[in-house]
């Protein structure tokens, strides 16, 4: 029995060694026919540190527009650059860049100027400032998606994201 638990231990070491040898980065795939600044894939390897950031709403940018309008906030291009801005520097308190993430979830509300509509292209305009550029080439996966409302009133996008990093040897 003695035999049989150290050949187990002997074989997870070996897997666990291996698996540190092979997957010590994170490893992000793009499609090349894509000029999004999206991953299509994203694998982060066991032991990395791994960060949730809650959903962030825009700040305000028009202080004269009424309040609760989006006016007040801006289109989706204003809102969405407001809320990359500030997770900036809520990664920067956490340890991270932006090149540092993994995952990001948009919910965006339609424009009443275009419709009901989700301005897509807007929302592109932003976040090709941030991902996939040559400052910062880093390109996370994305899953958007149109929604009714926010909590905000005036506000068209809610970013939340996912950071990772491996321990540096």
């Amino acid at each position: 029995m003695q035999a049989l638990a150290k050949c187990a231990v002997g074989a997870a070491s070996l897997l666990l060694l291996s698996s540190l040898a092979l997957g010590d980065e994170i490893k992000r795939s793009s499609n090349p026919n894509s000029t999004l600044p999206l991953a299509t894939a994203v694998t982060v390897p066991a032991g990395a540190t791994i960060t949730f950031f809650s959903g962030t709403l825009a700040d305000v940018a028009n202080p004269d527009a009424p309040k609760g309008t989006v006016e007040a906030y801006g289109d989706t291009r204003t809102q969405a650059t407001s809320i990359l801005r500030k997770f900036e520097k809520l990664l920067a308190a956490e340890g991270y860049s932006m090149a540092d993430v993994v995952k990001v979830n948009v919910f965006l509300v339609g424009d009443p100027k275009l419709d009901g509509k989700m301005d897509f292209a807007g929302l592109n305009a932003a976040y090709g400032q941030f991902f996939g550029t040559a400052a910062q080439p880093n390109k996370p996966v994305r899953t958007t998606l149109q929604i009714v409302a926010l909590p905000m009133p005036g506000g068209l996008v809610e970013i939340e994201l996912t950071a990772a990093r491996v321990a540096q040897k």
